[in-house]
């Protein structure tokens, strides 16, 4: 008889690493070394749920400059280069894929709504992109244009969140 589904491989293992280790694996998933280290010293987890919850919690527990550098691992939508470990990058360009489909104008357009982002808060426009059209991206870049940095910064938390979590789904099963 068995006490519940079998432990993911990938997460039997990590459980198992040496701290230093474990922080280096989980790392490409968000960027922020302190969100690495906060995660992999809460381990061992049971299964795929703990790790989400304990993930979101750590991210959560962050400071802003904790969140800035995981946000600086991220290329701008559109484009592939960022301050980031080969698979992060390939997951960004993975999430990304479907949001870069359709018109070049909106393309353009994506580009200028980055730079006029980037000249106001500082940083990249950061959003979870998997499954959303480039139109969808540059309408919520302009809404989010009106925000103050203080719901900006919260927002692009929110959308580091997603991402982490998508990410670690993608980890665990070994991609």
């Amino acid at each position: 008889m068995l006490n519940g589904p079998a432990m993911n491989e990938i997460l039997a293992r990590w459980n198992e690493m040496d701290e230093v280790s474990a922080e280096a694996e989980v790392l490409p998933c968000n960027g922020s070394t302190a969100w690495a280290q906060g995660l992999a010293h809460g381990r061992p987890y049971a299964d795929e749920t703990a790790v989400y919850a304990a993930s979101e919690k750590v991210w959560l527990g962050l400071t802003q400059d904790d969140w800035l550098a995981a946000f600086a691992t991220h290329p701008r939508i559109g484009e592939k280069h960022a301050a980031a470990s080969a698979k992060a990058l390939a997951w960004s360009s993975s999430e990304q894929r479907e949001a870069m489909a359709g018109e070049a104008y909106e393309a353009e357009l994506l580009a200028e709504g980055n730079r006029e982002y980037e000249a106001k808060f500082g940083r990249t426009f950061l959003i979870c992109a998997s499954g959303r059209s480039k139109r969808e991206i540059l309408e919520m870049l302009k809404a989010r244009m009106s925000s103050t940095e203080e719901e900006e910064m919260n927002e692009a938390a929110e959308q580091q969140k997603q991402i982490t979590r998508l990410r670690l789904q993608r980890w665990l099963r070994g991609e």
